[in-house]
């Protein structure tokens, strides 16, 4: 029985560093805090018309949220509508921008925005070349896949000179950081004085 409990227990406390291990894996896709980019952010918009940093920075910072289509990813889409419900405003209130961007056409960001009339701009990165230089692709899709290009889902806080001030990502695909992790990770910073 004692030998029993010593496995199940030693099996627990591997699976505990196996997942931690997968989100340590996670976490180093992209940019690392601390980092300062030097990527404009620009593109256009579900409008057509261009943005880039300045255009929608906060007076604290910009909130850059990177994920993988509005037009066939049910997760992003999710994604997208609870941002702009539930944490637009907080995020507004707290003094940073929001954009959101992915390799979606802009035609297909405009259907996506008729539909849920998103407040925050949504970018159109078609070729992938924010999400290349950023480290962001994921490289499971091949050429020739329609999410060839597709960026890892990660939410980047830049302070207004660029620098990741905050890394929020989950492992896979189909979790992303909820409205209120945003929320507080704001105010931690707001509050630290980052």
């Amino acid at each position: 029985m004692f030998l029993r409990i010593l496995s199940v227990t030693a099996a627990l406390i591997a699976a505990t560093f196996s997942a931690s291990a997968e989100e340590a894996a996670a976490m180093k896709v992209g940019p690392e805090v601390g980092t300062t980019i030097s990527l404009d952010f620009a593109g256009p918009d579900q409008t057509g018309s261009a943005q880039n940093f300045d255009s929608f920075v906060g007076e604290n910072g910009a909130v850059v949220v990177f994920y993988r289509s509005a037009k066939w990813c049910p997760f992003c889409q999710m994604q997208l509508i609870d941002l702009n419900t539930n944490a637009f405003e907080a995020v507004k209130d707290r003094g940073f921008g929001i954009a959101a961007i992915s390799y979606d056409k802009v035609r297909d960001l405009e259907r996506f925005h008729k539909k849920w009339r998103v407040n925050f701009p949504l970018i159109s990165d078609e070729g992938s070349v924010m999400i290349d230089e950023l480290g962001l692709r994921n490289e499971d899709y091949k050429e020739g896949h329609y999410a060839h290009g597709v960026p890892h889902p990660v939410i980047l806080v830049l302070d207004r000179n660029k620098t990741v001030t905050a890394k929020l990502m989950r492992e896979g695909y189909r979790d992303r950081p909820e409205p209120e992790v945003l929320i507080e990770t704001l105010d931690q910073l707001t509050t630290s004085g980052r």
